[in-house]
C-alpha cells in the first residue's frame, strides 16, 4: 500500500515537473504577441460595452430631466452612476486579465521554479488589481 502512494506521488511530482520547462524564446514571443491581441481585443469590447451602457443610462437621465420629474431625474441619475462603476470595473478587470495573460505567457520563457514563481506572481497581482477594481466599485477605494 505504502509503495503504491509512493510511486503515485512520484510519477505526479515527475508530470507536473515536466509541465515548468521553460519554452524556446521564439515560441514565446509568438505567444505573447497572441496573448497581447487577444488582451487588446478583450479590452476593447469592456470598453465598448462600458461606453453603450453609459450612453443609455445618461439619455435615461435626459429623458427624466425632459419630463421635469424631479424624483425619476435622481433616480435616473443615481442608476447612471451605478452603470458608470459598473462599466468601469468591467474594464478594469479586463484590463487586469489582459496583463495576467501577457504575464503568464512571458513565465514560459522561465523554468522550474522561477517559471512557478512568475505564474505565483502573475495570479496574485491578477487577483490585487480585481480586489481594487472591487473596491473602487463599491465606492470604498
Amino acid at each position: 500500500m505504502k509503495g503504491t502512494v509512493f510511486l503515485i506521488v512520484a510519477a505526479a511530482g515527475l508530470a507536473l515537473a515536466g509541465c515548468n520547462k521553460a519554452e524556446s524564446p521564439a515560441e514565446v514571443q509568438h505567444d505573447v504577441a497572441d496573448a497581447r491581441a487577444d488582451a487588446q481585443r478583450d479590452v476593447a469590447d469592456a470598453q465598448a460595452d462600458a461606453r453603450e451602457n453609459n450612453a443609455d443610462a445618461q439619455k435615461d437621465v435626459a429623458d427624466a430631466q425632459a419630463d421635469h420629474d424631479a424624483d425619476d431625474t435622481a433616480d435616473q441619475a443615481q442608476q447612471a452612476g451605478e452603470t458608470a462603476a459598473k462599466g468601469d470595473y468591467k474594464v478594469a478587470v479586463a484590463q487586469a486579465e489582459a496583463t495576467h495573460k501577457v504575464a503568464m505567457e512571458k513565465c514560459e520563457a522561465m523554468s522550474g521554479d522561477a517559471q512557478q514563481d512568475c505564474k505565483d506572481r502573475a495570479d496574485r497581482d491578477l487577483d490585487a488589481a480585481k480586489r481594487v477594481a472591487e473596491q473602487r466599485r463599491d465606492g470604498s477605494g
